[in-house]
């Protein structure tokens, strides 16, 4: 592989993680409430399912997903049904108990429920398979790919989405003293909370 291939690849899925959505949204959120350390494991989680994307991706099950009107949508009404339940979460919980820069390292919560959310966000966008499955041949061929090549994809792919959700929880850490003092931190979790209901509901109700 070229170091042009290399730098192009990796430019193109930076820009593709980096753009804001749920799982950034949910990035932000864990920086702000647990902070950029404990908000490893929602990068975790993010990153375990964009592998596992990519690697049903490159298998070639992705075209079950584009055949298969049913799968799709079943994922897809999945997805949305956990953005909803997520946001109904975040709406009930009081914003000011959770903003606070002197107690956010006694701020709890199980590493395991944030990697869960973050797991389930991403896994439940089953477009993300079709982008992969639209992106990786204009970089392989099919003749001429090495497991190297595919390999580096997939690990390469892992490490931009593990950055691109810290950079959203280091963000949101660092943001936290104005969400403490501001109005927008007192209604932070109901106004989050709010977007996720809204981002879920159109995406069940879109055909």
């Amino acid at each position: 592989m070229s170091i042009e291939f290399c730098l192009v690849y990796i430019s193109v899925v930076f820009i593709a993680s980096i753009l804001p959505g749920p799982s950034m949204l949910l990035a932000l959120t864990h920086g702000i409430e647990y902070g950029y350390k404990k908000s490893m494991y929602t990068a975790l989680g993010n990153t375990m399912a964009s592998v596992i994307q990519a690697i049903v991706a490159i298998s070639g099950l992705s075209i079950l997903f584009s055949t298969s009107g049913l799968v799709f949508e079943i994922i897809r009404y999945a997805g949305a049904a956990y953005l909803i339940y997520l946001g109904i979460m975040l709406f009930k919980t009081r914003s000011q108990n959770v903003l606070n820069v002197n107690s956010i390292k006694e701020k709890s919560s199980s590493g395991f429920k944030m990697f869960r959310q973050a797991f389930f966000i991403a896994i439940g966008n089953p477009k993300a398979i079709i982008f992969f499955t639209a992106l990786f041949p204009q970089f392989l061929a099919s003749q001429t790919a090495t497991e190297f090549q595919y390999l580096f994809m997939i690990l390469s792919l892992g490490f931009i989405a593990f950055a691109c959700m810290m950079i959203y929880s280091l963000a949101g850490h660092k943001a936290n003293g104005f969400f403490k003092t501001s109005l927008l931190g007192k209604y932070l979790n109901q106004i989050t909370g709010g977007i996720f209901v809204g981002i879920g509901s159109l995406v069940a109700l879109k055909n």
